[in-house]
């Protein structure tokens, strides 16, 4: 008797033990960052790349404009110099679009291959504490960029046009001259098989293409969208098939929080390398961070990385938005502002997945 007594406070204790390993949570911060040409651009920019995701305490970075100058190997750099500094993360060569990741990655992958500056897409399968994620990092096609049609520039030769082009055909239909749809299409077919094999999804991406969610009526004669009432393509279809924006699914106002994302003001920079359309307003949220709901991920925090001031006129203008900002350090490198994430990752144990 003594001894079925004692075999049945084992089985409830081991019960009891397994819900609470089960409902363990860890806190997953997801960084987006366009590292504009590696850092390159501006004077200690990776070091300040670096001294970012330190300061940030990323897990997760979808890195755009991955470039191996001199037939270096960026992944590798970084991660050496992240060891320098006391932090481990992971890394493999990459081309465009790049993934760091604080946990093991157990297979890197082109959704989309980089074909001519066309853009691209990288899939990194990532283990965290025992929880597979399916992380993507995007960087889409930045010609054809129909963003700057109404605003009286063309959107591959950024010369100035006669008049703005609001008509809303003509915009989709240069806008779909781009590869980004393709790209996008891709990348929902692959999120969605990793939905099925019980992976958790996360894209992080510079899409070079706005939101349906922020060209809405309430704010079509400002930042000169010239009275247009846009539904941008890419982010309907993520929409569609079930991704959520995390931006706005934080901040739902695109009036009190536009988050633009660029240009950003970079006070290290000077004008002409940051105004690409200098008569127009084109302050824009072209960077994203997108998810597939799933029961083990809760949205926690949204924030905007980078100068609170952007560009607008050719002239440098300091935000006046409800918008949160994690203040940089005393080096921003890049002239897009990165996207922070804090989402609480539910732990599983590997028997009761």
């Amino acid at each position: 008797m003594k001894t079925l007594r004692f075999l049945a406070l084992l089985f409830v204790a081991a019960f009891f033990l397994q819900c609470e390993s089960s409902n363990e949570k860890t806190v997953l911060n997801v960084l987006q960052f366009n590292v504009w040409q590696e850092g390159t651009i501006v004077d200690h920019g990776f070091e300040a790349i670096i001294n970012e995701i330190i300061h940030t305490e990323a897990d997760l970075i979808a890195l755009s404009e991955v470039r191996n100058y001199k037939e270096t190997n960026l992944a590798e750099r970084m991660v050496t110099a992240l060891k320098e500094k006391g932090f481990i993360y992971y890394s493999e060569k990459s081309e465009d679009t790049g993934i760091l990741s604080k946990y093991p990655i157990i297979a890197q992958m082109n959704v989309y291959p980089l074909k001519n500056d066309h853009g691209s897409i990288t899939k990194a399968i990532i283990d965290v504490k025992g929880v597979e994620i399916a992380f993507y990092s995007g960087h889409l096609d930045y010609l054809n960029c129909a963003i700057y049609l109404p605003r009286g520039y063309d959107g591959s030769t950024w010369e100035q046009l006669d008049a703005p082009i609001t008509d809303l055909k003509e915009i989709e239909k240069i806008n779909l001259a781009s590869e980004r749809d393709d790209a996008i299409n891709a990348f929902i077919k692959d999120a969605l098989s990793e939905q099925k094999k019980g992976r958790i999804v996360i894209y992080g991406g510079d899409n070079n293409e706005p939101s349906h969610l922020d060209w809405i009526v309430e704010n079509k004669h400002l930042y000169d969208h010239n009275g247009v009432v846009m539904p941008w393509n890419n982010t309907i279809n993520l929409e569609k098939n079930g991704f959520v924006d995390a931006y706005r699914k934080q901040y739902p106002n695109p009036l009190t929080h536009p988050g633009f994302t660029y240009p950003a003001d970079n006070p290290l920079v000077p004008m002409s390398k940051l105004a690409w359309s200098p008569k127009a307003d084109d302050r824009d949220r072209i960077d994203f961070v997108f998810y597939l709901p799933n029961e083990q991920l809760t949205l926690k925090k949204v924030k905007i990385l980078g100068p609170k001031g952007d560009v607008s006129y050719g002239k440098r203008v300091l935000e006046e938005t409800s918008d949160v900002f994690i203040a940089p350090l005393s080096v921003w490198p890049t002239d897009h502002k990165a996207v922070w994430v804090e989402f609480e990752l539910s732990l599983r144990l590997r028997s009761g997945t």
